[in-house]
């Protein structure tokens, strides 16, 4: 079987080399240690690097790799839904396939609470039976996660920093998120990606020019957080908790990626620009 055999559209162009590339560097390696590893000059393997984020669409060496790296566990489409209260915490794919084991469900369920409990203490999710959407407050303004945020890129390796990341988040009157992405990349192109789902875990389409994603589902343990699962062609990419500071002036993000053994945990953080 071919190293690009049975990848999605998106990732189907990539060459033999850039597949390599990107798994070491999801392995964690850097550039440096890439070039010294294969034999080349990390001059080569940053133009695969950008061969590779020009073919699909995805700003980020190192969230492309993750990606690639996702699509080998995910390949098979679980289904992260579960019945009685697991399904208020779990995040359900936009199609059914072979349900995982209720071990892993479960942990995954746990890392994406842990995750968000690490950096600041939630309010009490509702009680089961309650409405789907969570959180009902009267007005955006005291929903700590409304308004516009700003990557802070310089926490971000220089290999893989776009020049700017923002999110925008509102809600309808109707309780319905309205998500607006947009990454500016280092040669200045942008990718822009919006959607508007309620707070029920079901996954809906993304508008946009970035290729990698194609639905988001959201949930709402708590006024202060944010559970958004991304997928692709049916299947789960990555499960995102934002949560809001006290203050109201930053955002931590906790990626939980799927692995191999374990989930693989990613922090990044934000500031409130409106």
């Amino acid at each position: 079987m071919s190293a690009m055999e049975g990848l999605p559209g998106p990732f189907a162009g990539l060459t033999n080399r850039e597949l390599e590339v990107l798994r070491l560097l999801a392995a964690g390696h850097t550039v440096k240690t890439i070039a010294h590893r294969l034999g080349r000059s990390e001059t080569s393997i940053n133009e695969r690097l950008r061969d590779a984020r020009r073919k699909t669409g995805v700003g980020s060496s190192r969230e492309l790799a993750r990606i690639l790296d996702a699509q080998k566990i995910w390949d098979k489409k679980i289904d992260l839904s579960a019945e009685g209260a697991a399904s208020d915490s779990a995040l359900q794919p936009a199609t059914r396939g072979a349900k995982t084991s209720k071990g892993l469900i479960a942990m995954l369920i746990a890392m994406s609470a842990a995750a968000a409990a690490m950096m600041f203490t939630l309010a009490p999710s509702v009680e089961q039976g309650s409405t789907p959407q969570a959180i009902k407050i009267s007005t955006n303004k005291q929903l700590p996660l409304v308004g516009t945020w700003s990557l802070d890129v310089s926490r971000i390796p220089q290999v893989e920093r776009p020049r700017a990341v923002t999110i925008t988040f509102r809600v309808s009157k109707d309780q319905k998120w309205t998500t607006l992405v947009e990454i500016v990349a280092p040669d200045g192109s942008i990718q822009r990606a919006e959607s508007t789902a309620a707070l029920d875990g079901v996954p809906v389409a993304i508008a946009g020019n970035m290729g990698f994603v194609d639905t988001v589902a959201l949930r709402q343990p708590a006024p202060n957080a944010l559970v958004m699962t991304l997928g692709k062609d049916g299947a789960p990419l990555s499960t995102r908790v934002y949560t809001v500071a006290a203050d109201r002036k930053s955002m931590t993000e906790t990626i939980v990626w799927p692995g191999k053994d374990l989930p693989k945990l990613e922090t990044t953080y934000f500031r409130r620009i409106d």
